[in-house]
């Protein structure tokens, strides 16, 4: 049963995807018609293309999302522009990396569906917390954890990183 859906469901797909990207090709070959044909009272166009910009054109110019996998292959992701919550940073050479990984279990404990990662880039040692879209999403999980941890909540604020969005994520929590 379950695989007769999924072969309905891909068929559907591919006949969505062909009929677009067909309406892609006639719409450019339109326009390219439209230009060439002569119409009397008005100038000619001749179009000389190059292979390689006949082939591009009428494609989306975004680039490719690129998918990712877990090292289990359990969860799909896509790299972004995003949002983290920084919960620690220090350059004390005898402290600060300890300080950085208590910190981390601590969250890591109260927050499992967060992700946590531990940084150094000399000569600091930094805690980043959560992968997040929306900058609404990171200052709405910043309050929780300010709350949870309000001894060391006023140092955390929120920063623009490379984030990794799950594919198939039902529900936005930062995982």
């Amino acid at each position: 049963m379950k695989f007769s859906l999924y072969l309905i469901a891909l068929l559907l797909f591919s006949v969505v995807f062909v009929r677009a990207y067909s309406q892609v090709t006639s719409q450019k070959n339109e326009i390219l018609n439209e230009l060439t044909s002569s119409v009397p009272g008005k100038g000619r166009v001749a179009i000389y293309e190059d292979e390689s910009i006949k082939n591009v054109l009428g494609r989306s110019m975004s680039p490719p999302r690129r998918v990712y996998s877990t090292n289990d292959g359990s969860v799909q992701y896509h790299k972004m522009r995003g949002y983290k919550i920084q919960a620690f940073s220090g350059n004390n050479q005898r402290t600060s990396k300890n300080e950085a990984y208590h910190k981390q279990g601590l969250i890591s404990t109260s927050f499992p569906q967060l992700e946590t990662v531990v940084l150094f880039e000399s000569p600091f040692w930094r805690l980043r917390v959560g992968n997040f879209e929306e900058r609404e999403e990171a200052e709405e999980v910043l309050k929780e954890i300010r709350r949870s941890f309000p001894s060391f909540g006023k140092e955390m604020y929120i920063v623009v990183d490379e984030v990794k969005i799950p594919i198939n994520q039902t529900s936005r929590d930062g995982d």
